[in-house]
């Protein structure tokens, strides 16, 4: 279906290899959800996203070969976003939490699934849902490339940070559900409590025809409520701390990152 598809894979990283400093440097000017950075930390990001475009396959439709440039520092733009996510955790974490990503996928636009779902009086209705980015357990992450351009601002969007997030969900099951593998410092009781509220007070407020304080997607199901809260604690941490601060606290914990703080520093 997705017809022969460009790899554009890295060979493997050989002893002594020089990190591209400069591509790196390009790479963190096209990206503001990286502001805010201390040096260390965007040297710490900036090496592993140089390993993760190494050990991982990023593959381009042919379409898009032939009219993008998908250089050095855009495939370090991208692997940037993703290994943001597990900046806090140390390399065996981050390598484990990402064990099930073989290969990000990248289409020319949104794409079309036939979609059947069972409401609650046990009526199967069947739609197309267009979709910016999709994964499985062991499947690849796709995203359209109009989406991912779109993505690496501040402004609550982020596709590829969003379909990574299913897959710290599918470490520890066959299907999203919102309850990734957990550290023990966390008790799985108080995520299940926190994440519920959450989420009834999403269906509450589309119920009475409100609006959603964070993207009403959220709201289709506890797997898409925790990606999108994800999605949304990297790329408008404001926003999810005005809505729900003890959500933010947790994922805080959770990730070992605090980008609210991080990104007051700017300027400062």
């Amino acid at each position: 279906m997705l017809g022969r598809l460009l790899r554009l894979r890295g060979r493997r990283l050989e002893q002594g290899t020089p990190f591209p400093a400069a591509d790196w440097a390009e790479a963190r000017d096209r990206l503001p959800l990286l502001d805010g950075l201390s040096d260390d930390q965007a040297e710490r990001l900036g090496r592993r996203a140089w390993q993760f475009i190494h050990a991982k396959r990023l593959s381009l439709h042919p379409e898009l070969a032939e009219s993008v440039t998908f250089d050095a520092p855009a495939r370090l733009a991208l692997a940037a976003q993703a290994c943001l996510m597990t900046l806090g955790w140390c390399d065996s974490e981050h390598q484990e939490a990402f064990a099930n990503v073989h290969e990000i996928l990248v289409l020319p636009d949104a794409f079309h699934r036939r979609v059947e779902e069972m409401d609650e009086y046990g009526v199967v209705h069947e739609y197309d849902d267009e979709r910016a980015g999709e994964t499985s357990h062991q499947g690849p992450v796709v995203v359209a490339w109009a989406d991912l351009m779109t993505s690496g601002g501040l402004d609550g969007f982020n596709v590829l940070i969003h379909e990574l997030a299913h897959k710290l969900d599918l470490g520890n099951s066959l299907d999203v559900d919102g309850f990734p593998p957990l550290p023990r410092e966390l008790d799985p009781q108080e995520w299940y409590r926190i994440f519920m509220g959450v989420w009834e007070d999403l269906q509450v407020r589309l119920a009475r025809g409100e609006a959603t304080p964070i993207d009403e997607y959220a709201a289709t199901h506890p797997g898409e409520c925790f990606a999108v809260c994800c999605e949304t604690f990297f790329s408008d941490p404001d926003r999810l701390h005005r809505a729900y601060p003890t959500l933010y606290g947790l994922l805080s914990h959770y990730f070992h990152q605090d980008p609210l703080s991080r990104l007051a520093r700017i300027g400062g």
